[in-house]
């Protein structure tokens, strides 16, 4: 009975602990406008507190290929527990520092934690469950990121109704998920790269094309979808009549559909093809980010929102379970610090990317392009799906026969 309570609450601080990964954007978007006019007298304010969003994702970034390293030789325990700490601190330095650029700094901070966490509780999951179960899990997975982005950020419109400042205090939740880390969460047995040294399954078995073609996927569809976080707030706010609170609830929305999504992903994957249900996350996002950008009312952007979150709800146990399907036990560390990496670049390059679109076209514009691109990307991978169908559709009239 003890045993099996411990790995209850075990997989609830795996789900638990992946949440905080999401709440490292989400639990300032709806602060961003007010923020933005505390700090009105700094130059290029506007844009510096949009990076507040993003100066995270560009050090988780870059701190995930050495976090993966340090997972397969240290272990995974230690690196999570040093990594939830500092998230913790740095998530909160906001509520008590009073310079711009001492806020981004303690970004700066929090993006290392995240590098830390995103791909720790991942590589954990891995660790832990195989096949369906992992599909499972994994599924799972998003689906708490997703619910978890949508109480944080109604919680976050609630706080930023209140001051900006206290939408910081929601990176105490850190604290709570260590507890479990500590008490619950055991080190698993697995061979590891020891002294520098390779062991077996180690870099030489990684099938790095395929490795890598996942990265870039999984980078562009991170670019284009967070588009809507950085911009939304500002896009919803130039409407009019619109407070933090109506903010953080078109945002949780998403986020609850996404939730909604994961959950069903085991039984889609069972269907469809990994590049089948690219097709799907990059059409759904395309056509919900045009719905955004021809919408003139907060009801239209909700319907746009919702096809969003179909998108990314698909996306993130998709590209989790298409690398890990394919990566050897002993470098899963790397590869999952890998695939973060190109998540978080994508997040830190997207209102950079965008910026010159939304200065000659407007955010409306900027959300046109997002989604004309997204489908694009959505008509191909439904193309390589349709021909893959059609080549195995001979060998098996063939083995038929």
């Amino acid at each position: 009975m003890l045993i099996s309570k411990t790995i209850q609450i075990r997989n609830a601080t795996l789900l638990l602990g992946s949440a905080m990964t999401v709440l490292a954007g989400a639990g300032l978007s709806t602060a961003l406008p007010q923020m933005s006019l505390a700090f009105q007298d700094i130059p290029n304010a506007e844009f510096l507190v949009r990076l507040m969003l993003t100066v995270p994702a560009l050090f988780t970034a870059i701190g995930a290929p050495f976090s993966g390293l340090l997972l397969d030789r240290w272990g995974r325990k230690p690196v999570l527990v040093v990594s939830v700490i500092l998230y913790g601190l740095a998530g909160t330095s906001g509520y008590v520092l009073g310079s711009l650029y001492g806020i981004l700094v303690g970004r700066a901070l929090l993006g290392l934690a995240v590098a830390g966490t995103a791909s720790g509780f991942t590589t954990l999951i891995a660790d832990y469950f195989s096949g369906r179960k992992l599909s499972k899990f994994l599924g799972y997975q998003a689906a708490v990121m997703a619910f978890g982005g949508a109480v944080f950020l109604l919680v976050s419109g609630i706080l930023a109704d209140i001051g900006w400042r206290f939408t910081y205090l929601l990176y105490l939740y850190a604290f709570g998920v260590l507890l479990g880390l500590l008490f619950a969460v055991a080190e698993p047995e697995i061979e590891r790269a020891a002294g520098g040294q390779k062991t077996r399954g180690d870099t030489a078995a990684l099938p790095y094309r395929r490795v890598a073609f996942i990265y870039v996927f999984a980078f562009v569809g991170m670019l284009v979808f967070f588009i809507g976080p950085v911009l939304l707030p500002f896009l919803m706010t130039d409407l009019g009549g619109i407070n933090s609170s109506q903010i953080g609830l078109a945002l949780a929305l998403s986020a609850l559909v996404a939730g909604i999504v994961s959950l069903l992903y085991p039984r889609l994957n069972e269907r469809l093809s990994f590049h089948g249900i690219n097709a799907l996350v990059f059409l759904t996002i395309g056509l919900g980010s045009v719905i955004i950008a021809v919408s003139s009312s907060y009801i239209g952007i909700l319907v746009g929102l919702v096809g969003v979150g179909i998108g990314i709800g698909l996306m993130l146990p998709n590209f989790n379970l298409w690398l890990l399907t394919i990566i050897p036990s002993a470098t899963r560390g790397k590869a999952v610090g890998g695939l973060t990496t190109a998540f978080f670049l994508g997040q830190f390059l997207s209102p950079i990317a965008i910026q010159p679109i939304v200065s000659q076209e407007g955010l409306s514009g900027a959300f046109a392009v997002a989604g004309g691109i997204s489908l694009l990307l959505g008509l191909a991978f439904f193309s390589i799906t349709a021909i893959g169908s059609a080549r195995r559709a001979p060998r098996q009239d063939l083995e038929a026969q």
